[in-house]
């Protein structure tokens, strides 16, 4: 004797394997990003110090724009009366409104009649650690560089 199934139940299908992601598929991921982050994240600290120590040096340069178009008016450096703090039209790196200073920018006159000035950027904030140091800037553009472990030409070069 044979037994015959309905039809309705002949047509059923076979149970399916459930669709995701193993465990170990998903620590090949996590260690792959890892790896990546690694090396993509000290590379973007980098770029980032390099590019505030550039904004810095072009605000150093700004400056010593600023101070040469008065001594071309004056015959000296000195904005002020003799005797005073050095007045500069930026002070900090970023510029004002740019966000927290990674360096502050200051300048020092050299004997009376104020006709040398050394313009100096000195560390701040997430630059404060920078292997460069503290940038200096003369009116005869020597550049210089002031509790540094890396060379002149490394810092001001890049």
């Amino acid at each position: 004797m044979s037994v015959r199934l309905s039809p309705s139940l002949a047509r059923v299908p076979p149970p399916r394997r459930c669709a995701g992601v193993t465990l170990i598929e998903l620590l090949i991921v996590v260690v792959v990003l890892g790896i990546l982050a690694a090396i993509a994240v000290p590379s973007y600290q980098e770029y980032t110090r390099r590019a505030n120590r550039a904004e810095a040096k072009g605000i150093l340069l700004e400056n010593a724009q600023f101070l040469e178009r008065n001594y071309t008016v004056t015959n000296r450096y000195d904005l002020s009366p003799p005797g005073s703090a050095i007045v500069l039209p930026f002070i900090t790196s970023p510029k004002p409104g740019g966000g927290a200073a990674n360096y502050n920018i200051a300048g020092a006159y050299g004997a009376a009649p104020a006709q040398t000035y050394t313009l100096t950027a000195t560390r701040a904030g997430t630059m404060a650690g920078d292997d460069c140091g503290d940038f200096t800037l003369t009116q005869a553009g020597v550049q210089g560089l002031v509790n540094n472990t890396l060379g002149v030409a490394e810092c001001w070069g890049r």
